[in-house]
């Protein structure tokens, strides 16, 4: 009996863990949306601002921090949205033991849809992580061969 409470205690804060998990995916895309736009304004005009400092040190300090930042949004939204994937599909499959599938359904609607936000989320850091990767090789690289 005390291990029922301990397990039942243990599935309601996994339960409690979805509502979190959707609002950082819904901030995830957020982010990457963001990320996306100073990602352009970065390229059309940040990169030239930060050659014309000519301060090697400098330019690889802000690649180093923006490369982290885009290499985050590529790893932790598709974790997430595993995480939430995952979490409704238990009160879903013990709803289909007890005879109501529609709960299901409700639960791989859900689990479908998180997915989807973490791997947008995901996308999105993984495309500007590659961009500005590249972007700033080809900086640092200009301006050590004029060096």
């Amino acid at each position: 009996m005390n291990e029922l409470l301990t397990l039942a205690w243990l599935h309601q804060a996994v339960i409690w863990l979805l509502a979190p998990a959707l609002l950082a995916l819904i901030a995830a895309c957020a982010i990457a949306l963001a990320e996306a736009g100073l990602a352009l304004g970065e390229r059309l005009w940040g990169l030239r601002r930060l050659a014309a400092s000519g301060d090697l040190l400098l330019i690889q300090r802000v690649a180093r921090h923006r490369l982290e930042r885009a290499d985050l949004l590529a790893r932790i939204p598709p974790m997430l949205g595993l995480m939430a994937t995952i979490i409704p599909l238990g009160p879903g499959l013990a709803a289909l033991g007890q005879g109501d599938p529609s709960e299901l359904a409700s639960a791989v609607t859900t689990a479908f849809d998180v997915t989807v936000l973490g791997l947008v989320a995901g996308i999105g850091g993984l495309v500007v992580g590659k961009l500005r990767r590249r972007w700033y090789e080809e900086l640092l690289e200009n301006l050590e061969e004029e060096a």
